[in-house]
């Protein structure tokens, strides 16, 4: 069975191979090209209205779930379809999770959750944000983020593709300071350009 509420029972962020002895230290003079990726995600984050991507979803123990995800700057929605009917929505500084088959409503902050290293508006990766890694590969973007006044609390990394120089989000990654991983695979992530109704993220239980 899994927790009625994925991302924060477990206190979920996100790293993948990387480690919280990173997120301490930072990545180290950053170089132009680091700074140049780093600026290409941070406008990604607070442009791309309209975002809708399927998404796999893999909890520590392996378990799988599936649904669809909706991002615009500042706000996102998983609407769960499997392992059952759940969701959430993380906007406004709140997080919202629903999980309608064990009629049970969570809700709490998002100021020590990994998302909301993305979700404020406009997003800085700097200041309360520190990049502790930039890995530039083939076609490929990573960016590790955690919070420069508590680092050792976790990591959240974003994994793009970079074809052509144009970035669509792949990979959403939590490790949290036990070193246990939640990670959501993106597919078919595309942006209209025009923002999801408003009615979408509210933080209520009921829609």
């Amino acid at each position: 069975m899994k927790p009625a509420f994925p991302f924060a029972t477990r206190r979920l962020m996100m790293g993948g191979l990387l480690t919280l002895l990173a997120a301490c230290a930072g990545v180290p003079g950053q170089t132009p090209d680091q700074r140049g990726d780093i600026a290409r995600v941070e406008t990604y984050l607070n442009t791309s209205r309209g975002l809708q991507a399927g998404f796999v979803q893999t909890w520590p123990d392996g378990g799988k779930g599936e649904g669809v995800l909706h991002y615009d700057p500042g706000r996102l929605r998983l609407d769960y379809t499997t392992p059952g009917a759940m969701k959430l929505v993380a906007a406004n500084g709140h997080l919202l999770f629903v999980d309608h088959r064990r009629e049970s409503v969570t809700r709490m902050s998002l100021g020590h959750q990994p998302l909301g290293l993305i979700l404020e508006q406009p997003v800085h990766l700097s200041g309360q944000i520190v990049v502790t890694a930039v890995q530039h590969g083939t076609n490929s973007l990573q960016v590790s983020l955690a919070r420069s006044d508590s680092p050792s609390q976790g990591i959240l990394t974003l994994g793009f593709s970079d074809i052509g120089g144009t970035l669509s989000l792949l990979v959403i990654e939590m490790t949290d300071v036990e070193r246990q991983h939640i990670r959501l695979d993106l597919t078919d992530a595309t942006a209209t350009g025009q923002p999801w109704p408003d009615a979408m993220f509210t933080l209520s239980a009921s829609n």
